[in-house]
């Protein structure tokens, strides 16, 4: 009899939602099956994952997410994930007379297409309100007559997780510093500009007359922080001005307490045109310090360093609030397998909240020779995945604070060219105290979680 719940999800990214919900629905008397062995990085056994998803499943859960595709691919599913697919779609083939046995729980802003067949399917809402959308699951289980297997209600998952997972690293109580992602400014020029041209062929002419000016084009705007470019153009009949057929001064204190305005540029208008215009600096000041970029499938860019730009792939750095003034020294690049090289790269966000600033993001770029990224991306991610799961939380932070460390110039400042008043950076990330910490698992202890050929290939790197 087909009696349980089959959830499949993208680990560990949504891990958080999956148990909450596995464990909401076993309260409910539901039996559900979750691949515990996956939650904590183990090995996955496929054959009981295929018996569960052809033999005892009643419906097929995918908690769809942005997660369930590779970060650098378009829309390609993650391969155990899409193995679980197939599975449930064979289902469906062989046994017709299950109703919605397939059901898409939508957690997040992505796309209703991240794979072939995916919108034609049943998609509950889990968006705004995670209760909302388990309450809607109900109902359609109350429908389809899913069977319930407990009267008494437990939470095994739950139980689970508390036992095998957060009891063996607790939280405790103790002064701990946290670092952000955050990277905020120091300083900003007080105004920036929007300038409407007639058409887009004025803008470009404008935007070529200043060709070292902080300028974002865009159609027929041009925005910058400098109130007064070039727009001299000469001809045969000498020499005119080619001036906005609109300007629009706007205060930057004002985009960030918030404004009404019913014509361009709203609010939403200027805080873009703002954030295009941030971002741009900030890629000047990497392109000045000879950093190379890789092009990452959601267009963003990810900014690393080559023997161009750190010549030693060293960085030394001090922690903040530490006692002891010895400097921390990480690679920032570094050779890998037979490949060519590894190297710790950043993409950026501009926001305004809470903070005006970055949000960073970590990434590894693998060249072959040293400079320029591989371009299969499939090949990228399969590095990433075998260096990346080696690396845990105070590896990241500590290459993060690397980072930061050599982006300063020779007066220790990070500066960023608008063509009036710089923009200046702080030179740390956004931190904060906790009274309570977490003792981070020692990395040898993790590596149980590796399988035995990559506990061999772990032991040759470090050595």
């Amino acid at each position: 009899m087909r009696e349980t719940i089959f959830i499949s999800h993208a680990t560990p990214e949504d891990n958080e939602f999956t148990i909450w919900l596995a464990s909401r629905l076993e309260l409910m008397g539901y039996q559900v099956w979750i691949d515990k062995k996956e939650l904590l990085g183990g090995e996955t056994f496929w054959e009981t994952i295929e018996q569960a998803v052809k033999d005892t499943a009643v419906k097929f859960l995918l908690v769809y997410s942005h997660h369930i595709c590779y970060p650098d691919g378009q829309n390609v599913v993650k391969a155990g994930i899409q193995k679980e697919i197939d599975f449930a779609r064979q289902v469906i083939n062989d046994r017709p007379e299950l109703k919605d046995f397939f059901i898409i729980l939508h957690l997040d802003d992505a796309g209703y297409d991240l794979f072939p067949g995916a919108k034609d399917l049943n998609q509950i809402p889990f968006q705004e309100n995670w209760a909302e959308g388990l309450a809607t699951l109900l109902k359609k289980f109350n429908r389809d007559a899913v069977p319930k297997v407990n009267n008494m209600a437990t939470d095994e998952a739950a139980k689970w997780y508390l036992d095998e997972y957060i009891v063996k690293n607790p939280i405790i109580e103790r002064k701990e510093l946290y670092y952000t992602n955050w990277w905020s400014v120091k300083s900003l020029p007080e105004y920036f500009y929007i300038l409407r041209y007639r058409n887009e062929q004025q803008a470009a002419a404008v935007a070529a007359l200043n060709p070292g000016e902080l300028i974002v084009h865009d159609t027929n705007l041009l925005t910058t922080f400098k109130p007064g470019l070039n727009c001299d153009i000469a001809d045969n009949f000498g020499t005119s001005q080619l001036k906005p057929m609109d300007s629009f001064k706007i205060k930057i204190s004002d985009l960030l307490l918030g404004y009404e305005k019913d014509s361009f540029p709203d609010h939403r208008d200027a805080e873009n045109h703002f954030k295009k215009l941030f971002k741009r600096a900030l890629h000047n000041y990497f392109r000045v310090k000879q950093m190379y970029w890789y092009s990452m499938a959601n267009k963003n860019v990810a900014y690393y360093h080559t023997f161009t730009s750190l010549p030693s792939s060293k960085t030394s750095f001090y922690f903040p609030y530490r006692e002891t003034e010895k400097p921390k020294t990480k690679n920032l690049f570094g050779k890998h397998l037979d490949v060519g090289k590894w190297h710790f790269a950043i993409s950026v966000k501009p926001a305004l909240y809470p903070y005006v600033g970055f949000h960073l993001k970590s990434h590894l770029i693998f060249t072959t020779d040293g400079y320029k990224a591989i371009e299969d991306k499939e090949l990228q991610h399969q590095h990433r995945r075998k260096k990346g799961k080696r690396m845990f939380n105070e590896e990241w932070r500590d290459l993060l604070l690397a980072f930061m460390k050599s982006m300063e110039n020779n007066n220790h400042e990070i500066k960023l060219v608008t063509g009036t008043e710089e923009i200046v950076m702080k030179t740390n990330l956004e931190m904060f105290w906790s009274d309570a910490g977490y003792y981070d698992p020692k990395d040898l202890a993790r590596q149980e979680m590796f399988l035995a050929e990559d506990r061999e290939d772990l032991i040759i790197e470090t050595e």
